[in-house]
This record gives structure tokens, sequence and C-alpha cells, in this order.
């Protein structure tokens, strides 16, 4: 958590001393490793050509992406194997990540342990169970499942239609010895050889119909369940036809809980993907015979800057790893580029059939895949809200954010900036306030810029603004927190008049913040540091947060300070920015409508929705008065009489 060290510096105009020769590196497909120089792996990628892969790595180290320029000088040197085919390239980088678990790849947090329905076929007569034991030999698994409940209320009714054996190991076996059944069976809870009702041969095959059904939802038993009641029924075998009617009920119900999303027969897994430059949600549904079986969330870090492709590699590494069996569909929201390979892949770790890998464009898949990629969207934001919310994470990070900046006291109180306009046009700035670590509302504070040349004047004239409260109050006042805060009409009565002014100062800006934080990189930094000297008030540190390389600016350096991905930190850090970037848009969007639609208001025929239509053609009142009537009328819902009208009206 400092600034790049010495190394950098010496070696940015080049690159790392470490380099291999050009004709060193083979051609050939491989992975490669990145080591440091104590032996550790730093990072594991494939490469179709590891001459071609390998060379965007030695680039100069100031054209490299931070994170990478980070990974790259930290490590002391890179080894390759050659493999015949990408197929194997691929094996060999999902075996060496699991085995050295490399820092800079991507890493999995999967926060739930999920509970499984499993069928244990390696035995003599295979039991159902709820387990999260992912390692039976032998078991066939089905799910995941959201709560244990759903996995028992599942093998409640499947039992009912498939009576197969639910008994503990043990209480089979003291059966088996004894001749008398087991307690479960006794009360019609096991349809096991232990229970005395049928023979192993006969209980696997109502096993293999178990296994059937639940992999598939298979119609088939639905059809010969009621076929088997109504002939019952036609012989007035009414005991019969009550038991198939059972049956037919708990299949039908067994169905019924589970979501019809896609046509019958098809067996698929959706992946939706929702990420920023920090982390990335993922939601998986498990599709067998058109209804959701199961489903699935974890969240990924990413320390090295990567896009959704990349993503879906990974993490399809990771949802089949293991025993886990993928079905012969699986639609990703983006194809990595070794789409071919990693179809091989995932057929091998698939007992019949091919894997076909895919996006969907339209249609139910394409539905399920928006509603997948929702729900990783909720996931996202929940996964941090849960994070900030966390006491010990926010001290922690707020200690970090000291240490790293070189501050002489935790930053209690952060206030963030962000500039927000629209081709230069309805320029507006916010101020979001974090107290503790926590966003402070009610602190939240809004601007309106009249003119400016570009974002950097545009936060220094924002800064200077916000400073000027603080110039007239005292240091040892401004320097307390008071006890409670105020907003625009509210507080105690001064009983001076001349300290009302300053008053209502106060009420707007409670107090001053111990981190002033600018959307932006050294240029907005280096605005905001000349409006902080020139205002004269001191005790203020100020830093910057560049978006594309998530890294932390501070007024006169050369280099960014570097934060880890993954710590709280930094998650702090992106949150505020996040969270006045969200503010400043939400105002300059609500202003943009509110100026085009007063200014539309007398033009008769034109309502709100009409309005809206020109606002997104148009953008601005400003770039619609630049339009002439013809233009106007291109808008949809916009004839050319009433574009006329327009025109006249904006003309006056």
């Amino acid at each position: 958590m400092s600034v790049p060290d010495a190394r950098i510096e010496t070696t940015m105009a080049d690159t790392v001393s470490y380099r291999p020769k050009a004709g060193e590196i083979p051609t050939q497909p491989g992975v490669y490793r990145f080591k440091d120089a104590s032996g550790r792996v730093l990072y594991v990628g494939k490469a179709k050509n590891l001459r071609a892969r390998l060379s965007n790595y030695f680039a100069p180290l100031r054209s490299l992406h931070e994170r990478t320029r980070r990974m790259v000088t930290s490590a002391a040197g890179v080894e390759w194997t050659v493999v015949a085919t990408d197929v194997e390239s691929l094996q060999l980088e999902y075996t060496w990540i699991k085995e050295f678990d490399p820092p800079f790849n991507v890493k999995f947090r999967d926060d739930k342990t999920y509970p499984f329905m499993a069928v244990t076929l390696g035995d003599e007569a295979p039991r159902v169970m709820v387990t999260r034991n992912h390692k039976i030999k032998g078991a066939r698994y089905f799910g995941p499942y959201p709560k244990i409940w759903a996995v028992k209320d599942t093998i409640d009714l499947m039992i009912k239609a498939f009576p197969i054996r639910t008994c503990s190991d043990s209480s089979y076996k003291h059966a088996m010895q004894t001749g008398r059944p087991c307690f479960p069976g006794q009360i019609g809870r096991c349809g096991g050889p232990c229970s005395g009702k049928v023979t192993i041969e006969e209980h696997r095959k109502i096993v293999d119909d178990f296994v059937a059904f639940m992999a598939g939802g298979d119609t088939r038993f639905v059809s010969a369940a009621r076929k088997n009641m109504k002939k019952a029924s036609e012989r007035l075998d009414y005991e019969a036809a009550a038991k198939y009617r059972d049956q037919l009920q708990a299949l039908e119900a067994v169905l019924a809980k589970s979501a019809v999303v896609l046509r019958d027969g098809v067996d698929a897994d959706v992946f939706g993907v929702e990420h920023d430059e920090l982390a990335a949600s993922v939601q998986q549904f498990i599709v067998r015979g058109g209804r959701i079986r199961g489903e699935r969330s974890w969240t990924v870090d990413k320390e090295i800057d990567v896009d959704t492709a990349e993503l879906v590699d990974s993490i399809l590494q990771q949802a089949y790893e293991g025993d886990q069996e993928p079905p012969r569909e699986i639609i990703v929201p983006a194809l990595p580029d070794d789409t071919a390979e990693l179809e091989t892949w995932l057929g091998e770790r698939r007992a019949k059939g091919k894997v076909k890998l895919h996006t969907a464009q339209r249609g139910e898949k394409a539905a399920l895949m928006t509603t997948a990629s929702m729900n990783a969207k909720n996931n996202l934001m929940l996964y941090k809200t849960r994070r900030s919310s966390d006491f010990v994470a926010r001290s922690q990070a707020l200690t970090d954010i000291q240490e790293a900046l070189g501050m002489t006291d935790a930053p209690l109180r952060m206030e963030c900036y962000d500039v927000s306009h629209l081709a230069g046009t309805n320029i507006v700035a916010s101020m979001v306030v974090f107290e503790d670590g926590l966003a402070r509302k009610d602190q939240y504070r809004r601007f309106s810029i009249a003119d400016s040349t570009d974002d950097t004047e545009s936060i220094y004239q924002v800064i200077t603004r916000r400073l000027a409260y603080l110039k007239d109050q005292p240091a040892e006042e401004a320097s307390t927190r008071p006890d409670q805060t105020f907003t625009e009409g509210e507080g105690p009565a001064e009983s001076a008049a001349e300290e009302s002014v300053v008053q209502e100062r106060r009420k707007k800006f409670a107090y001053p913040p111990n981190l002033l934080i600018v959307d932006g990189g050294q240029p907005q930094v280096n605005a905001a540091a000349r409006a902080l000297e020139e205002s004269g008030v001191q005790g203020i540190f100020l830093a910057g947060i560049a978006k594309r390389l998530e890294e932390v600016w501070l007024p006169d350096t050369d280099y960014p300070v570097i934060l880890p991905r993954g710590s709280e930190a930094l998650f702090m850090i992106q949150r505020i920015r996040d969270e006045a970037h969200r503010f400043a848009i939400t105002h300059q969007r609500a202003r943009r409508k509110r100026d085009i639609s007063s200014v539309l208001s007398d033009v008769p025929g034109l309502g709100p929705s009409r309005v809206r239509e020109l606002l997104k053609h148009f953008g601005s009142v400003s770039e619609l008065k630049k339009a002439d009537a013809a233009a106007i009328a291109e808008v949809k819902g916009i004839g050319p009489l009433l574009a006329e009208s327009i025109r006249s009206t904006l003309s006056r």
C-alpha cells in the first residue's frame, strides 16, 4: 500500500530485466508461470502462441495496465511449458491454478455451502440423501438448492413416486443382518431392500427411474402413472388406482416446484455475469428438462483487469471442477477466445455427448440470460452492501487508507466530488459524505456550474466554493465534530445577527473532511490542490481515484498509490467514488429534463412523453435549439406541424 518502488522508476522507460530474448520463446501453444524471487508462482496463463502472448507482458512498462505492470515488476522470472494442443494448455492451466493458487489470477469466493440431493449409486442399495459433501464416491448429485428445506421437500415427494432407500448405512446393515425392517421402513419412509418390500435388483430399477426423472424431468413417468391409474380404475382395482394417483400427484408436485423456463428436453446451464473493476458476481441457473432444477451464485475477486469473455473462461473452469458434469448446452454472456478448446475440455468431463457453448441473442434463452444477469447484478450490489456494513472491515479500510496515503489520522470523514455534464452543457457536480465508512446522505450536496472550460476547471470551482464555507470557521471548531448536523432551515437560533451568515454556512457543511477525494487522475487532483492552497484551509488531505486503472493519485506525485485488489481500502474508496458519480449523474439528468420541460411547457400538444423523446434524441435544450424543424420532425411522435410550433417557441 505505497507508491511503486524505485524498481519501477528505473525501468519504466524500458521493460523488466528478466525479459527473455524473442527467439527463446516458442510459438507453440503452452502455459506460462510468472514467479517471484522466492519461487512463488504469481500468475498462470495459457496461450495459443506463447511468443505472441508473452510479448504483451514485456512491452514498455509505461504502456502496461497498472495492475499488469505491478504483477510483472513483482515477478523475478517467467517459465513456460509447451504442449501439443490448445486443449492440453487449458487442462494444464487449470491444474496449475489449483495447485499453486496464484495471487494475481481470478479468485473465486463462493460464500455459500449449497445443499445437494445425492443418490449413492456406488452402494449395493443406493440411498437418497441431503448433503453438502460433493465428494461421495460414485454418487449422482442434483442441485444445488438454495435452501436445505427445498431439498427435503423434493425428496419427500420423490419417494412417494419412487420409493427408494433413505435410511443410514448403519440402519441398512443392521436390517439386512437381522431380517427386521429399518425404522424408516417400518413407518413408510424407506423403500430399500431393508424394508423387506423389494429385492436389491428391483430396488436398483426404481433407483434408475428416480435418477432418470431427476436428471431430465422425464414426462414419460407422468404419462405412465396417469395411464396405469386409468387402467386400474377401469378394472375396478381401486387400491392400485389410488397408488398410481398418489404417484402421479407426487410427480406433478415435483415438476410444479421447478419453474418452466425452456421447452421440454432442454438441458442447459445459464451463467449471468456482472462485474466492475474489483469484483464480479456470477449467477448460474441449472435447467434440466426445460425447468430450473438448481441455482448457484458466487463472487469473483479480480486482481488483473479482465473482460467478460476472459471471466467466462475462468468461471466455467470453476463451475465444473471435481465431479460436476456439464450439460450439453451452456449459455454465457460472452464467448472466450478459446471456445472450441473449452468445449472439448468440458466434453471430456461429460459422460455422454458433446458440450455446446454459445450466447443467446433472442427468444426464451435470451430472456433467461437477462434474468440471470439481473440476479448477478443484485448479488454484486448485495455483496458490496454487506461488505461495507461490516464494522471490522470498515475499521480496517480506514486504517489502511491512513497508512497508504500517509495521513496523520484515520479519515473518519471523507468527501468525494464528481462532475457531470452533457457535451459541455448542464454542468453539475456532486459532493457525497462518508463518516466512519458509512454514507451520510443527509449531508450530500449538489452544485450547479454556470460556465467552465473543462472538468479540471469545474473541480477547481466546486472545491473553491466548498472550502469557502470553512474560511470563517475557527480552527478549534473546524477540527471538532459537532454533536448534531444541520440541514438548511434547521438548527439553533443565533442571538447575534452578524453571526447568522456564518451559522447558515455551518448548517450546509457541518465540519471539514479529513480526506477530500476527487473523481479523476493527476489533472483533477492538481486542480483541487490549487483550490485548497488558495483557500488557506489547513489539515485536509487530498487524493483522486482514476477509474480506468483504479489508482489513487496524490498532489505533486509522479506515480500513483496502488492499493491491492480486493483490499478493504480500495473497496471503500471505489464505493465513495461510485456514489459521487451516481449522485452527479442523477442530478444532471433531472436538471436536463426540468430545463427542457419548462421551455417546452407552452407548446400545445406537447405532453410529457413527447418531451421525453425530445430529451432522449437531443440531450439538452441547447442542442434542440440548434436543430431545424425538419430535424425535430424526425423524433418519434413529432410531426411537421408540431415541429414548427417547437421551433417557433424556441426562437422567441
